[in-house]
């Protein structure tokens, strides 16, 4: 469904083609909204429990979710289809039991020779009992010669008995981006991450996450999983602190192909003794007997590694 921007038909067409890859459930000028074109923002509503207020200080916007809200989502979708350095600070204030999705994610369509860079920074504050799946996608296009570079920042603040599911993906275009996520939990909150990355070219991609567990009973999970191809290069760092009783989990799987290069730095600490820390890492090429299967059924070798890298990537 379009959401039927203003502006000349192309630009039109090349901002709904972005927006249907960034936002996997469908932008519409529906509900609880926010579209930022090339820094300004261009469309923007409200739902009942959810009120979307421009910040006055610095660009950016302050998402109020009410307590009220169940199962209810908002969309706050950023494209740019101009060259030029885009930094943006959201800020999410959701309210005790509620319930929410939050789509967001950063689109590029760059056909110059100058560079297309956005960072978004995201602190979510989350009340007691609330539930929050927020689902990130970046992804960059275009023919020019210009680089596309994110380095987002996510900062997550988790209250009692309150839980996030995050999702974030990177699988094309975006030659750098440097992620940096934070959490801090209390008693009995939950923080499920999982990430998706694919590099190829000379891309660089580096993520960072830190995560404190300082309430009794709370628990994080933080799954990576990614592809690096060509000559591209990946690091991945995480620090979990067990700092009461909680459980804490690490895990990194890549597959490295041709002249690329991935690194893989999980780190824990516990400073209480009934902390449960575990963390997993695994580095390493696609097995010949899985590309010989496939290739038995018919398939080239170059579509026996598609077929095995979008398994693995799913």
């Amino acid at each position: 469904m379009s959401a039927d921007f203003e502006g000349n038909d192309k630009d039109a067409v090349v901002t709904q083609q972005v927006l249907d890859v960034i936002d996997s459930y469908g932008f519409k000028k529906e509900g609880a909204y926010n579209l930022r074109l090339n820094g300004l923002a261009v469309c923007h509503g409200d739902s009942r429990h959810i009120k979307i207020v421009p910040k006055e200080d610095r660009q950016g916007i302050d998402i109020y979710i009410s307590g009220e809200a169940k199962e209810e989502q908002v969309h706050i979708p950023v494209v740019m289809t101009e060259e030029g350095v885009d930094i943006v600070y959201n800020d999410f204030y959701i309210g005790e039991d509620s319930d929410v999705t939050i789509v967001a994610g950063c689109g590029i369509h760059n056909c110059g020779v100058d560079t297309s860079k956005h960072d978004g920074i995201h602190t979510f504050y989350i009340g007691k009992n609330a539930k929050v799946k927020y689902i990130e996608r970046h992804y960059g296009e275009g023919d020019g010669n210009g680089e596309n570079i994110m380095n987002p920042e996510t900062i997550v603040h988790l209250e009692e008995g309150a839980s996030m599911e995050m999702e974030t993906t990177q699988i094309k275009g975006i030659d750098s981006t440097v992620r940096k996520t934070g959490g801090d939990l209390k008693d009995n909150a939950s923080l499920e991450i999982r990430e998706k990355i694919m590099t190829h070219g000379k891309q660089y991609a580096k993520t960072d996450f830190v995560v404190d567990l300082n309430g009794k009973g709370c628990s994080a999970n933080v799954v990576s999983r990614s592809v690096a191809r060509d000559q591209s290069r990946q690091e991945f760092f995480s620090t979990i602190n067990g700092n009461n009783e909680c459980k804490g989990h690490s895990e990194c799987d890549a597959i490295i192909m041709d002249s690329a290069s991935v690194s893989a730095s999980p780190k824990l600490t516990a400073n209480n003794i009934d902390a449960n820390l575990i963390h997993e890492a695994a580095i390493g090429k696609i097995a010949g007997e899985q590309l010989i299967k496939l290739m038995t059924l018919g398939l080239t070798e170059a579509e026996a590694e598609e077929q095995i890298i979008n398994g693995f990537l799913k």
